[in-house]
């Protein structure tokens, strides 16, 4: 039996502003737990596993993501013994169009050219028999050479997506958002499904379309992928060159135009499918009790209906409210009409405007070395909870303006000041003064936490200048 080869390509870019204040750019959506116990990126990785089959030669997935979230990649990666075949990185955002070109250009570097699964990784399905089935179904017509859109049958008017118009398995045409009136007309005409913005097609043929539709982000893209540079699983485009490449995105640049020009058709998707776009969403596919009331966290709810509450670090009571959204984090509160839940994204508008750090990180921030958890600050001190995990290192830095004490609670801390290097154990303690070369690494096989005291005139995160570091930051 003839195997042909099938990429999996997982877009795990985006910020998610209409998910905060549990979605922040530092950590967005994607890589949040929101339904079961694995991250929807995690989801999306897994659900694509089912395409394995005698016919298929399933390879690694290949992930287009950002250099800030290239290790809460591998980490979730890593969680799932899943190795990527590798993790493209954009320098800069420019949409989903260019995403797409880097990942066919990757696979057809390769000496193949595969079927491509294109998916978002930011996506939920209830039903994973019905949707492996689709998918395969969608691949063998891409190996074929079709262009396949999957497209969500839709069980309600719906204004926050677009839509698909199908003559039989043909896709027709590609609708925007509509407002309600329309929804519900083609609700009830039938033929119109949702676009779930994933498609399958060969590598050489998206090439085909990008090349004849818009060559000038082919032509930008390749221009960055030639001057592309790799360390281990990720790949790197020339970051001058794609700054050059146009910001569009797939249905836009090629796929609302392909209808009479490329066989471009539609697979049906009824498999639970939601895109978990804003805090509705979320609610529609948590479980929930006879008055509609979905709650995550340690959470009470009294003579309320159809609310979502979730309590990420404390108790968190409601009484008395109808369709409110309540989102609980240990630095902001989001209470919103659940109708509103996609404006959420105007707050973190303004927080970017007003330049507050509470639109990008949480209190508790990862790095590629673990993570620190902000316990409590004044104007010329503040405490850190920090995690290093085993084999891992912080970068060999200095600071300007603060001095720092060190008590290790758990795990073993080796800490070069200057030119003296010494093991902590728990329960001991270090001083690094103003303007000490400094590093902390855990040479142990156990996660190493400890309690961080900085004491300055200035206490932020900029404060560092970086001689030395195992992840490349400048």
């Amino acid at each position: 039996m003839n195997r042909f080869p099938v990429w999996p390509v997982v877009m795990a870019g985006g910020s998610g502003t209409r998910l905060w204040p549990l979605s922040r750019s530092g950590f967005p959506k994607q890589f949040l737990v929101l339904s079961g116990n694995t991250s929807l990126f995690q989801q999306a990785v897994q659900r694509l596993q089912g395409l394995a089959a005698d016919d298929i030669e399933l390879a690694a997935p290949l992930i287009v993501s950002n250099e800030e979230h290239r290790f809460l990649v591998l980490d979730q990666l890593r969680e799932l013994r899943m190795p990527p075949s590798a993790v493209l990185l954009e320098p800069l955002g420019r949409n989903t169009a260019p995403a797409v070109t880097l990942a066919a250009l990757q696979a057809l570097d390769s000496g193949a050219d595969p079927v491509l699964v294109v998916t978002p990784a930011d996506q939920t399905v209830s039903d994973g028999a019905a949707f492996t089935a689709a998918l395969r179904r969608a691949v063998t017509a891409a190996a074929e050479g079709a262009i396949t859109i999957l497209g969500v049958t839709p069980d309600r008017a719906e204004t926050g997506y677009g839509y698909i118009r199908t003559d039989g398995a043909k896709v027709a045409q590609f609708v925007e958002k509509p407002d309600l009136a329309t929804a519900q007309k083609y609700l009830a005409a039938g033929g119109y499904y949702w676009n779930a913005g994933m498609f399958v097609l060969r590598a050489s043929v998206w090439i085909a379309a990008l090349e004849l539709l818009r060559p000038d982000i082919a032509a930008a893209c390749r221009a960055a992928f030639a001057v592309r540079t790799q360390d281990d699983v990720f790949v790197r485009p020339g970051k001058a060159e794609f700054a050059a490449v146009p910001a569009e995105s797939v249905d836009y640049a090629v796929m609302e135009k392909c209808p009479g020009l490329f066989d471009i058709r539609m697979e049906p998707l009824a498999a639970g499918w939601n895109d978990l776009g804003a805090w509705d969403a979320v609610w529609q596919v948590l479980a929930k009790d006879a008055s509609g009331n979905a709650q995550v966290g340690d959470a009470i709810v009294c003579d309320s209906s159809n609310t979502l509450v979730h309590a990420t670090s404390r108790l968190v009571a409601v009484v008395g409210l109808q369709d409110v959204i309540v989102i609980e984090t240990p630095d902001a509160v989001l209470v919103a009409s659940r109708e509103k839940s996609q404006d959420v994204k105007t707050i973190v508008q303004r927080l970017g405007a007003e330049q507050r750090g509470e639109h990008a990180l949480h209190s508790k921030v990862h790095r590629p070395w673990g993570w620190y958890d902000s316990i409590d600050a004044g104007p010329r001190d503040q405490v850190k909870r920090i995690m290093v995990k085993p084999g891992a290192a912080l970068s060999l830095q200095m600071h300007h303006h603060r001095a720092e004490h060190w008590i290790v609670v758990t795990g073993t801390a080796e800490v070069t000041v200057g030119n003296k290097v010494v093991l902590l154990s728990e329960n001991q303690s270090t001083y690094i003064p103003l303007g000490e070369t400094h590093r902390l690494r855990n040479p142990g096989k156990l996660p190493l936490e400890l309690i961080e005291v900085q004491s300055g005139s200035y206490l932020g995160e900029d404060d560092i200048v970086r001689f030395e570091d195992t992840y490349g930051r400048k």
